[in-house]
């Protein structure tokens, strides 16, 4: 174009400016009014996707007024395609951005929603942020002209490099997703691994699984160890626990007196203590004659593996107490040592040795008490 500028192109200019800035303006109010909406509904995707948007509709509604500003300005050929193609470049990085925040965000809610307390799986969230940022950067190169065939071919040659030199983190990498995909263990689980750590599985990333301790330790694990280790998974196949207490009666008790008063103590504390499992029936099985009394278990049952502390807790207390009050004994370890001193204790020989090694032996020697 190769008129001059005029004051009415101006004009044009700065009302288009004006008119972007204001419909920027204007989706924010609106999209700050949806969100209100969205967070009374149960779905939280629509919390994110509409605070995606917040961030990606008044870029594009500010570039919507530059492009149409550009357009009114008496541009060449060459300037007018470059600023377009700027605008393209810029929306089609927000919107990939945007996009793979939704993805992740998506990605991490479900995730959640599948383990429960406040686990996460990042090596999906990472996976599925870097794949649509990938198809983002691509897009954006083949818009602005640029070949991705050989990108493709020369990114497929160096692959192979790539995966020589980082074969361990790829390793870790593959059993991550191996470990996640099988369902065996999920963020929220307490494990135990036959070395001995356990814990609650916090997160699961590209690399290392992450093991909250009891109280706040963390341990960090290889994803490739923990795929190979021998692992006990207390949330599997139900989050729900049986726990077993021992306890030990007099042998003068009643034993089927003991058993009515151990239920009903084990019910109290399966309806009120929190943790408790209120339908499930305690079970009291006497298993063994010990050598200070009668020995018996008792089976209870809490929602998670952490409940099992505070239900032994309030269960040995108040058994305990409701023993004292119905007069059952809980007998002290005892051990009776009976001595028999016989009227002569005699010492026995030293052993005969060989013929040639060493002195006679002597007779035996014979101690007697006073008196006799």
């Amino acid at each position: 174009m190769n008129r001059a500028l005029t004051l009415h192109d101006l004009i044009v200019v700065g009302a288009a400016l004006a008119a972007g800035a204001a419909l920027g303006l204007l989706s924010r109010v609106a999209l700050r009014w949806l969100a209100e909406r969205a967070r009374r509904t149960r779905w939280t995707g629509d919390d994110i996707i509409v605070d995606a948007l917040r961030t990606l509709a008044p870029w594009a509604a500010l570039a919507a007024g530059v492009s149409a500003a550009a357009a009114a300005l008496p541009l060449t050929a060459a300037v007018d395609h470059s600023v377009n193609q700027a605008l393209i470049a810029v929306l089609i990085l927000l919107t990939t951005v945007a996009a793979a925040r939704v993805v992740a965000d998506l990605v991490r809610t479900q995730a959640l929603s599948r383990s429960g307390v406040a686990g996460t799986a990042t090596i999906f969230v990472n996976i599925a942020r870097v794949v649509v940022l990938a198809m983002g950067v691509l897009v954006l190169l083949e818009t602005l002209g640029v070949s991705i065939a050989p990108l493709l071919t020369a990114l497929g040659v160096g692959g192979l490099a790539v995966a020589l030199a980082l074969q361990d983190t790829l390793a870790n990498l593959f059993a991550g997703v191996h470990i996640l995909a099988s369902k065996t263990v999920q963020p929220g689980h307490y494990i135990r691994l036959g070395s001995g750590e356990e814990g609650y599985v916090v997160d699961i990333n590209w690399r290392n699984t992450t093991v909250r301790q009891l109280p706040d330790n963390l341990v960090i694990i290889p994803n490739a160890k923990l795929a190979g280790a021998i692992t006990t998974n207390f949330h599997q196949p139900e989050q729900q626990m049986s726990v077993l207490i021992q306890a030990r009666v007099d042998y003068d008790s009643d034993l089927d007196h003991v058993e009515r008063v151990s239920v009903a103590v084990a019910e109290e504390v399966m309806a009120e203590v929190a943790g408790g499992v209120p339908e499930h029936e305690p079970v009291i099985r006497f298993h063994t004659f010990g050598e200070s009394g009668i020995d018996f278990s008792v089976v209870l049952r809490v929602q998670e593996f952490s409940d099992q502390y505070l239900i032994k807790h309030e269960f040995l207390k108040r058994l305990h107490q409701r023993y004292r009050t119905e007069g059952i004994d809980v007998p002290m370890p005892v051990r009776t040592v009976v001595l028999h001193q016989p009227d002569q204790i005699q010492f026995p020989a030293p052993r005969t040795p060989e013929p040639g090694r060493g002195p006679a032996p002597k007779p035996p020697v014979t101690m007697s008490k006073a008196g006799h």
